[in-house]
């Protein structure tokens, strides 16, 4: 099971686009399930800590209290399983003094206390609480005081076994009433039962109040250690399918890359992103082999999206596997039949921002499907999941042709048939197109002509009915209408049109623009109208209904600056690429290197730090991934192998100094490669036989 999804103020989950009966409708047909109340205003938890091994939470405050006010509390599957864990120790709470993450899963909390009948005031003792993700805890009193110490200890506990959408909408109920279960305490209700035990057991155990007690004796520098666990229906015995499906996956996923160089902070960025790549996976609950990440911690942890392929294929310099429990997720999804709707991936719409409609989040997870496989392969997918999956693939690269010729015009329409045609979906329909093509004809299977021919149809007409030329030396188009409208707002929406794709020989792929376009939009990215200093705004500060708190409006979203990051490097514009990382690692520092998914695109000032958004997750897979992804751009890997050849294209600026990345994965074997002070790479490490090339 996974957390409940809630939906998050001002980007509205939509729905699947198709009818109730599961016949695939139109691509602009979408029929509205009724759809349960939003709350006014999610309840913020950026100033909290986040202890993620999904499908475990614990939502904390830094005093290390669980007070049951909020979202604070112990989540398993989208259950509050404690809301309340309150300590005192001779009757009084410890005075807090730090809370602090000691990995994703992990918060450690320390406090002190004044000793009864001290005078002065030191402290004489100390509390240290290390919480972790699925609630157990272990809590350690530690004694400076030259004699001995006898203290009554007590835990208050409670919870309300409230769902955490209940939770989010302020909804959730009374707590629940305990009674005595072995060495603690057990609450039912709503068909759920959930248990805390203690180790060493209590002295005494009031159910009605909720509280343990203790009585500790501390010898002058002695400590006494009180350890809890938090059971999920205690009363439930594990059947061989759950305990297959509920266990956390494995490391095996995700390579634990390093990076170390004269600035420290990529190695910090670096570690913390894997750390919370690694406690957003979760299992398919009806195929336990299958993994994906979930979009984002608290709002975002419901089934497999298009945000999850994306931070797939930002993280397969990590390994292939996950692209291929992604993949495979969404492939069981494909719409098949003969219908024009066929390869299809559904999904909800999502907000656009002021000026275009929600755009359809499956069109675009159709699109990437094809696009991850092909740049899989180029990173060592194993042949047979290559075999298992290129059906998919090759189901979607169909639909991407129907759709684009439906019209007469070449372009993809998104999300209905009368459009409108947002330039982002023509960045990603060309991309999977060409690197489509070269995936079919490297697989020996038809298509692969075809497939060109739709790229240079979508691009010649992209060039010529999206580009607005102006004084300034022009601009591409956001959108453009059935009517013939276009839309002229400039984004970070652009840096889509730099993405391009890996195919053979460490190539890229061509991209929409021609050179003179290029230059013009990675000039206009390095703007201060879209670049904050902190990352690329989702929309221009100049521009019409700009917000900095827009999630399409103005808002700094991660993936998109780190793609900006990426598309720049790979053109050759390190100025304004390096510009953008500085922008992306500072705002990381400020973040203790756990970046939201989008913060406020308000231009950076001295002294200023940047502002997350009240709804955004953190962690979140599309930011921690885009860390990744925009990180590894200073040394410009590019794998080929199938061709037996992996080749490195740094930064030749070198705006980090010196720096090493090991532990990445070409061709299923370790790769190390260093980019020294003067831009030069050398590959350190990788598989035998393959030939390398700086």
């Amino acid at each position: 099971m996974a957390l409940s999804p809630v939906p998050a103020p001002g980007r509205p989950t939509g729905h699947p686009l198709g009818s109730s009966s599961g016949r695939a409708a139109g691509a602009g047909t979408a029929v509205a399930p009724p759809r349960a109340p939003r709350p006014a205003e999610l309840p913020s938890v950026h100033g909290a800590l986040l202890c993620v091994a999904l499908p475990a939470l614990a939502v904390c405050a830094d005093h290390g209290q669980l007070t049951g006010e909020g979202p604070e509390g112990v989540y398993a599957a989208g259950r509050r399983l404690l809301s309340r864990c309150v300590l005192r120790v001779a009757g009084r709470e410890p005075v807090p003094l730090q809370g602090r993450m000691a990995a994703a899963d992990r918060a450690v909390f320390l406090g002190a206390l004044r000793v009864p009948g001290d005078s002065g005031p030191d402290p004489g003792l100390t509390v240290e609480r290390t919480r972790s993700a699925d609630g157990s805890e272990r809590i350690t009193l530690r004694s400076a005081v030259a004699r001995p110490l006898r203290l009554p200890v007590e835990l208050a506990l409670g919870t309300d076994l409230a769902d955490l959408g209940a939770v989010a909408s302020g909804r959730a109920g009374p707590e629940l009433t305990a009674s005595v279960h072995g060495t603690g305490l057990r609450w039912n209700g709503d068909g759920r039962s959930v248990a805390v035990t203690a180790d060493p057991p209590p002295m005494d155990s009031l159910a009605a109040a909720g509280v343990l007690r203790w009585e500790a004796e501390l010898a002058p520098g002695g400590t006494f250690t009180v350890r809890l666990r938090v059971h999920d229906d205690p009363t439930a015995r594990p059947t061989a399918a759950s305990s297959a499906g509920n266990g956390r996956p494995g490391g095996h996923l995700l390579a634990d890359a390093h990076a170390e160089g004269d600035d420290p902070r990529p190695g910090e960025l670096l570690r913390t992103s894997v750390e919370d790549l690694r406690a957003l996976l979760r299992r398919d609950p009806a195929h336990a082999a299958d993994v994906h990440l979930a979009a984002g911690v608290p709002w975002r942890c419901g089934p497999v999206t298009a945000e999850a392929l994306w931070a797939a294929r930002m993280v397969l310099p990590l390994g292939t596997r996950l692209a291929v429990t992604t993949l495979r997720a969404l492939g069981r999804t494909q719409l098949s039949g003969a219908g024009t709707e066929s390869g299809r991936i559904p999904g909800p719409l999502r907000d656009a921002g002021p000026h275009l409609p929600p755009r359809c989040t499956g069109i675009e997870a159709t699109l990437a499907f094809p696009v991850v496989l092909a740049e899989a392969r180029r990173w060592g997918l194993p042949t047979a999941d290559l075999e298992e999956l290129l059906p998919v693939a090759e189901r979607s690269l169909g639909w991407l042709r129907r759709a684009a010729g439906a019209n007469g015009n070449g372009l993809l329409p998104d999300p209905g048939p009368a459009g409108p045609w947002r330039a982002e979906t023509q960045a990603h329909a060309h991309r999977a197109a060409l690197l489509g093509a070269d995936l079919l004809d490297a697989c020996g299977r038809p298509g692969g002509d075809a497939l060109r021919d739709t790229a240079r149809t979508l691009r010649e007409r992209f060039r010529r009915e999206f580009w607005l030329d102006d004084r300034a030396g022009g601009r591409p188009a956001v959108a453009r209408g059935q009517d013939g409208r276009t839309w002229p707002h400039l984004g970070g929406w652009a840096a889509h049109l730099l993405d391009t794709g890996l195919l053979g020989g460490g190539r890229y792929a061509q991209g929409l623009l021609d050179r003179a376009e290029t230059e013009q939009v990675a000039r206009l990215l390095g703007t201060p109208a879209l670049d904050s200093g902190w990352g690329l705004r989702g929309l221009g500060a100049k521009e019409p209904g700009h917000n900095p708190f827009g999630h399409r409006a103005g808002a700094v979203r991660v993936h998109e600056t780190a793609v900006a990051v990426a598309g720049l490097s790979a053109a050759g514009h390190e100025k304004e690429a390096s510009a953008l990382l500085r922008g992306l690692l500072d705002a990381a520092a400020a973040f203790d290197h756990r970046l939201p998914e989008m913060y406020a695109g308000e231009q950076r000032t001295a002294g200023g730090r940047p502002v997350p958004h009240p709804a955004a997750c953190r962690p979140a897979a599309v930011a921690a991934a885009g860390a990744v992804h925009a990180l590894l751009a200073l040394a410009g890997v590019r794998p080929d192998a199938p061709g037996r050849s992996v080749s490195a294209h740094p930064l030749r600026s070198a705006p980090l100094g010196a720096i090493r990345f090991s532990g990445l994965v070409v061709a299923g074997e370790p790769f190390a490669v260093r980019v020294g002070r003067l831009g030069l790479g050398m590959v350190e490490e990788a598989a035998e036989g393959l030939q390398l090339g700086v």
